[in-house]
């Protein structure tokens, strides 16, 4: 599966762009929409504020996370 990497580039470290393996900078919308497809089983969808944002699904690693220290 082709690891998600948000980018923290917008206000106060929100992921408004993700890189999806060779995908790079690919708005959160597309990346919302993509998943809410099932195009990417490994993720789900958050909801803060209004905003949908892309998490990776629970497990124990924390080097695949959408947050992990690049």
């Amino acid at each position: 599966m082709t690891k998600i990497k948000g980018n923290n580039d917008g206000p106060g470290g929100r992921n408004e762009t993700y890189d999806i393996g060779k995908r790079k900078k690919v708005p959160r919308k597309d990346l919302v929409k993509e998943v809410e497809s099932g195009l990417h089983p490994d993720a789900h969808i958050y909801k803060r504020k209004g905003q949908k944002y892309v998490r990776d699904n629970p497990d124990k690693s924390k080097k695949d996370n959408v947050n992990r220290n690049k």
